[in-house]
């Protein structure tokens, strides 16, 4: 008797709600926790990887490319929104706005500006370390 394999599954809108409260949820800890040490902690997106890849396996997502690209997809998102909201908050303060205010206030290219003059060579490494995580850790 041979086993079979069970149907595949398709991701549900579970599965989609679960990986994005696992991204922003991670990426409000970034941004806290960047505002609170005062640097950009480019360390944060390896850690988001791999919360972005254990929330895919907890929500049941397939195997394969699709889960794969999700997975970077996400991690992406986390480093952009993280990196968008640091700077606007940090801005926002100066100018008296709550970081909501100053997110939706702020800019491509002021923004763009603002995040490479804070981040350094390191982040970048890390972020970069962080994607690749993702796509490993994803497939």
């Amino acid at each position: 008797m041979t086993a079979v394999a069970p149907p595949a599954r398709r991701a549900t809108w579970f599965s989609w709600l679960l990986l994005l409260l696992g991204a922003f949820g991670f990426a409000a800890v970034w941004v806290l926790a960047s505002l609170y040490t005062g640097r950009q902690l480019g360390w944060m997106a390896v850690l988001g990887a791999l919360d972005i890849a254990w929330m895919l396996r907890l929500g049941g997502w397939q195997r394969g490319w699709g889960r794969m690209l999700a997975g970077v997809g996400a991690t992406a998102a986390i480093v952009i929104a993280s990196n968008w909201f640091i700077a606007a908050t940090q801005l926002g303060g100066m100018l008296g706005l709550d970081p909501w205010d100053s997110a939706m206030r702020l800019g491509w290219h002021h923004a763009w500006i603002l995040v490479t003059l804070a981040n350094h060579a390191m982040d970048a490494v890390w972020i970069t370390v962080g994607l690749l995580v993702a796509a490993w850790l994803s497939r």
